[in-house]
Formats: C-alpha cells, sequence, structure tokens
C-alpha cells in the first residue's frame, strides 16, 4: 500500500472515531501528496469543516465543482456549487458571492427533474432572500424546500420549515409560526437528519425565538441545543452555542458570566466567520454597556462595526451615556432613516423586528434631546410593533417607553401606571436590568405625584439589582445606606471592598462598581513615582490561577492574513463585482448598495493585511497590544471618577502617566496619603 493510501486509511479512521482534527491533518498531508481522489472531495469539505477550517471547506467543494464541471456531471456540479453558497451564507453573511454560486446552480440545473440538490437550493435562496430582506420572495423559496425536500431529502425539508416558520413570524402571523417552529423542531429531534443540518436546524430555531423575544423558549432550545452540540456538533455551531447562551446569561443578570460567554464565542466562532463576527461583538457590547463598562462596549462595538456589522443602536446608547446626546441624536435618527442592510439571523433587515430596538433607543435620545415630538412619534411605532408580535418582552419595552414620554408630557400619573406595568412585565420575563431601568422610571413618576416615600423605595430596589448585575445606577439611584451616610471620609482611600471601590478624597467619597482601570490605578497608587511597565499592569491584574495564553507573550503573532485566506478574498472580491455587474444591469439598487458594503470590507479586510509591495503586515506586539489596553483601561476609570468625584479626578489627571510605562507621580506639593 502506497504512502498516499496509508494516510487516506489512517484519516479514515481518524473520522470515525470524531478526531476530526487528526482526520484533516491526514488528508491535508495526503493531497499535498496528490493521493486524494477528486471524487473523495465532498468527504474532505466535510472533515474540513468539522476540524474547523471553513477555508479548507470552500475550497474543496470549489475544487469538487471544477472537477465535476469537466467530466460533464452538471448535478454534481450544481450540488457543489450550492453547498459553497451554503458555508458561505451561514458562516460569512457575505451574500454576494452567494448569489453568484447560487446562480451557477441553477444554470446547471435547468431543465432536469427535481433532484436533493433542489431542495438545497432552495433552501439557500430562501435564507439568502430572508438575510437580504426580501420578505415576500423568502417565503415562495422556502415553501419550495418543504415540498421538494419533503420527498427526496428530510434534512433540506426540516430547514426550510424553519426558513418558512421565519417568514411566517415576520409577517406578524406569530401563533401560526411558532406553531411551524414546533414541528420543525420535532422533526429535528428524530434523529433522521445529518449534524450539520441539525445544527443548522437548532440554531435557526434560536434565533427566530431570540429576534421575537421570546426570551423562555429560546433558553429553552438554546440548554437544549447545548445538550446536543457537546456529543454531536461539528464546524461553527460550538460557538453560536455561545452566543446564543450569552444572550440569555445576559438576559438574566449574570452579566461577568455572560461577558465569559461571548469572548469565547468570539474566539470559537473566528475560524469562520467573517463579516458575521459582528454578532458575537455586538453582545459583548451590550453585556458591557449593562455592567457600566462604557469604554469595553464602545470597544466592541466598533470592532463589530469594523466587522461590517451594525452597531446600532448600542453605540448610540453609549455615547448617551457619556452625556454626547448630539452625537447619539445623530446616530439613532441615521439607523432609523437610512435602514441598514446588514445581514443578521436574529433580526433580517428591512423587518419591523430590526426597528424595534432602535425605537426603544430613540424614545430615550430623543427625550434627552428635548424632541418630544419625535420621541412620542417613536413610542407610537414600537407599541405597534408589540402589539403585532404578540412578545411580552417587546410590550415591556413599549411600555418604559411610553412611561418616559408621558412623564417628559407632564403626566406622571400615567406615566407610573405605564411604568408599573413595565416593572411587571419584564419582572415576568425575567430580566432583572431591564426591570431595574422600569424601577428608575416608576421612582421618578412617584416623585412627581409627591410621593417621595415610594419614589425612594423603587430607587433602592433599583440600585440592589444594578448591584447584582454589575452595572452601575444613575445619580439620582445613588442613595447610601445609613451607615453610609453617618460615615466620614478622612485623609484618602483606594480601596477595593468586594465588587465596589470605594474612594474618598478631599472630605468627600463615593463608590464605583469594580473596572480593570481601577485596579491598574490602585497598583499605581501603591508604589508613587515607580514607573510600571503596561505589561506587568496586566500580568498583576490577572488572577494567578488564569493562564496567560498567547495574547501578552513576547513578538508578534504573525500574518494578519495567511496566502490562502488573501487568495480566497480575492476570489470573493471577482464574485462580488460580478454581482455589482448583474444588480446594475438589472437596476436593483438595494443589491448594488448591499454588495459594494461587502466589497469594501473585503477591501479593508486585505489592505489591513497586505502593506507597501504586497508585504504581510504582522499583528501587534504584546507590548503595544498591552500599551493600548492599558491606556484606554485608565482613561475609562478616570472618566468613571469624573463623574463622581470631580476634584479626585483631577488630581489623578495630573498626576497619572500612561504609554509603554505608567506611573503615579504627584507634584511634592500634592503628594497624598493613601489608605488601601
Amino acid at each position: 500500500m502506497s504512502d498516499g493510501a496509508q494516510l487516506l486509511g489512517r484519516a479514515r479512521e481518524a473520522a470515525a472515531a470524531g478526531d476530526w482534527k487528526r482526520a484533516h491533518d491526514l488528508l491535508t498531508e495526503a493531497d499535498a501528496s496528490g493521493a486524494v481522489p477528486e471524487a473523495e472531495l465532498p468527504w474532505v469539505a466535510q472533515v474540513a469543516y468539522a476540524a474547523g477550517h471553513l477555508d479548507a471547506t470552500i475550497v474543496a467543494w470549489e475544487r469538487a465543482h471544477a472537477h465535476a464541471l469537466q467530466g460533464g456531471d452538471n448535478l454534481m456540479a450544481a450540488g457543489a456549487a450550492v453547498r459553497v453558497a451554503m458555508h458561505l451564507l451561514f458562516d460569512t453573511a457575505l451574500l454576494a458571492p452567494v448569489r453568484g454560486w447560487l446562480s451557477r446552480a441553477e444554470r446547471l440545473l435547468h431543465g432536469s427533474e427535481a433532484t436533493p440538490v433542489h431542495a438545497w437550493l432552495a433552501v439557500v435562496r430562501s435564507y439568502e432572500r430572508l438575510l437580504s430582506g426580501d420578505i415576500e420572495a423568502a417565503p415562495r423559496w422556502a415553501r419550495e424546500a418543504v415540498e421538494v425536500g419533503s420527498r427526496l431529502d428530510p434534512a433540506a425539508a426540516a430547514v426550510g420549515r424553519v426558513a418558512e416558520a421565519r417568514c411566517l413570524i415576520l409577517a406578524g402571523k406569530v401563533r401560526e409560526g411558532l406553531t411551524a417552529l414546533d414541528e420543525a423542531g420535532v422533526a429535528m429531534l428524530s434523529g433522521e437528519i445529518d449534524p450539520l443540518s441539525t445544527g443548522v436546524v437548532y440554531c435557526e430555531v434560536v434565533c427566530a425565538l431570540q429576534g421575537l423575544a421570546q426570551y423562555d423558549l429560546a433558553e429553552q432550545w438554546t440548554q437544549a441545543m447545548e445538550r446536543w452540540a457537546r456529543a454531536s456538533a461539528i464546524g461553527s455551531l460550538h460557538g453560536r452555542c455561545r452566543v446564543h447562551r450569552a444572550e440569555i446569561l445576559s438576559l438574566r443578570g449574570s452579566c461577568a458570566e455572560a461577558e465569559e460567554e461571548a469572548l469565547g464565542a468570539y474566539e470559537e466562532l473566528r475560524p469562520y466567520l467573517r463579516r458575521e463576527l459582528g454578532w458575537p461583538l455586538t453582545e459583548l457590547g451590550r453585556i458591557r454597556q449593562k455592567r457600566g463598562d462604557l469604554g469595553g462596549a464602545e470597544e466592541a462595538f466598533l470592532a463589530a462595526h469594523e466587522s461590517g456589522w451594525d452597531p446600532q443602536p448600542g453605540l448610540a446608547l453609549v455615547q448617551l451615556a457619556r452625556g454626547e446626546v448630539a452625537e447619539a441624536v445623530t446616530a439613532i435618527r441615521a439607523a432609523l432613516e437610512q435602514r441598514s442592510s446588514v445581514p443578521s439571523k436574529e433580526m433580517p433587515p428591512n423587518t419591523e423586528l430590526r426597528r424595534a430596538p432602535l425605537l426603544a433607543a430613540a424614545v430615550e435620545i430623543e427625550l434627552a434631546a428635548g424632541d418630544l415630538q419625535r420621541a412620542l412619534r417613536a413610542a407610537d411605532e414600537l407599541e405597534q410593533i408589540a402589539a403585532r408580535f404578540e412578545s411580552k418582552a417587546l410590550v415591556a419595552s413599549a411600555a418604559l417607553a411610553r412611561g418616559r414620554v408621558q412623564l417628559d408630557e407632564g403626566r406622571p400619573v400615567d406615566a407610573r401606571a405605564a411604568f408599573e406595568q413595565a416593572v411587571q412585565l419584564w419582572n415576568e420575563v425575567g430580566a432583572p436590568y431591564e426591570t431595574a431601568q422600569a424601577r428608575l422610571g416608576l421612582a421618578k413618576a412617584q416623585r412627581a405625584t409627591g410621593n417621595e416615600q415610594l419614589a425612594d423605595l423603587e430607587l433602592r430596589a433599583a440600585r440592589a439589582i444594578l448591584a447584582r448585575v454589575g452595572g452601575d445606577a444613575p445619580a439620582e439611584a445613588e442613595l447610601p445606606s445609613r451607615a453610609e451616610a453617618a460615615e466620614t471620609s478622612p485623609g484618602a482611600r483606594f480601596r477595593c471592598e468586594g465588587d465596589t471601590w470605594h474612594l474618598a478624597f478631599q472630605g468627600s467619597s463615593t463608590r464605583l462598581r469594580d473596572l480593570k482601570g481601577l485596579r491598574y490605578l490602585a497598583c499605581l497608587l501603591a508604589e508613587p513615582g515607580r514607573e510600571f511597565h503596561a505589561l506587568e499592569l496586566v500580568a498583576l491584574d490577572r488572577e494567578p490561577s488564569e493562564p496567560a495564553g498567547d495574547a501578552w507573550v513576547g513578538g508578534d503573532s504573525g500574518a494578519l492574513l495567511d496566502a490562502r485566506a488573501k487568495e480566497a478574498y480575492r476570489r470573493r472580491l471577482t464574485e462580488i463585482d460580478e454581482d455589482i455587474d448583474e444588480a446594475t444591469a438589472m437596476a436593483d439598487l438595494g443589491r448594488v448598495a448591499q454588495a459594494q458594503a461587502e466589497r469594501e470590507f473585503l477591501v479593508r479586510e486585505l489592505s489591513r493585511a497586505v502593506g507597501l509591495g504586497g508585504r504581510d503586515r504582522r499583528a501587534g506586539s504584546a507590548a503595544e497590544r498591552a500599551r493600548v489596553s492599558v491606556t484606554r483601561a485608565l482613561r475609562q476609570a478616570l472618566a468613571r471618577i469624573r463623574e463622581h468625584h470631580a476634584p479626585l479626578a483631577d488630581h489623578l489627571d495630573r498626576a497619572i502617566r500612561t504609554g509603554s510605562h505608567c506611573a503615579y507621580a504627584p507634584e511634592p506639593d500634592a503628594t497624598v496619603d493613601w489608605t488601601f
């Protein structure tokens, strides 16, 4: 037996044992020696995907497509083209290349009788239409996938049923759609479909429920998906499960755990997703926002935007929290007026569900800007959407928005009733952070009606909830306990008390929720005049049991994109250019705009990775990454201190030096004796 044949045999054994990484490594070696028959390329693609190599998966299917064309096997060529389109759709969200590959498949299938390939073509086309915002065409393709798949391919029929259910929900036929989702789930649980299709069904069911804000059902399906994934999932499904889990944890108020899940999901999905990396990043931003980490939230939202994702309304709400009202107004109005074409499985473009969170944010932002009429229109539209989709969470969001508007209108009694409804509904949903926001509104309404005692109770309840969640309460919720009120603040204090920092300076004190930058400041204040390298601060802040990983080791992280990835990006650019030409000829301006946005994203990625003369750019050094991270954390901490204790912030602004080396170096006449 030849060496190549031996490698293939060992690869089969590894795949049979579920050791996908070893199977892929052996196949890669066998392929390099020319030992992999062209007929085996579909299997090579499946192993590559299971091992976590989306690029190799797509290359294998592209090769299978070319080989089938050469051999005159149009059906096989069409099937391979559909698989390329499916992976690009579900794992990159680049829709222009998807359309190109689907068009190839359609040409090859023209005039032939129905086959399983036709069923899968309809599946992918239904989702391509759904994620493009074409809510009229998507249901027709989903129905075709169900009809053809029911006769010829149960897996295609199962995925088609989920697509059909989602279309029903987005059309406002919520109960009918939820029933269809249940039926799709039951078919999946029969065990008759392959792992990849099973994972797609799980993920799409959860996405549909999350987008509808049916959180109880979403949580149940997420738990079922996690149990299945531990033993069966392949490809990017583990990471997708983690994003959904992060969403649920955040809703339930477990924000620290949710942040860990979102970061873990980002790392797991990075080998697969390109543009859709904005999904876990956006969720990370929302979680950090709840925790009061505005700098970290902004960082996540901006990274999502750089990935070609829509960061709104999160970014606008961060601006509002920082007092940048004009910037927040500009951002939220643009988001509402210029509808984003960025695809999202949870909230497809051009749908009312996509507008709901934007409208809720708009009410808050417009009221802060003093534009009551815009806020009123946003609240009206949000109420209509909530009524149409019969979601308790959406109704709660609309009630909170209505209460805010009524309070601004000078109708505190009506506002009180709306806030009470919001508190009750968010409590029933099991969303403590949102409940706290509703209680803050209720406290204002109680105060406006002259009931100071009830206002006090609501403020204290909101503060307690926010403390558990990990976020900061606004100034009006910072009511000290009796012990705190009686406490004096001699000298200067910078003390960590669990998840809270007690800061005292010049006779006044404040308490802040924990921030990484506060921990860095404590290190500097403890040793005035000493210069700490940024890497040292990062290491000091790490828990003893926490592995250093590769984030802060010496050297750089290698080329930003390897040769195969750059070549794949260039192929995608060619496909996007073809889609732009076709869309231009059809005068489809929406499709042109979407394709151009995808082109700009890929060009930006290539430009980031390739320098002058085509030389690879290297990922940043550990020292530089530490400098940027520590400086950002310190600035964020100083900004937070300024919100609560301006004299202390002034002192620290003058005394703290940042950069590669950081230090606390006050002037001799400004020396402070800190206690910790």
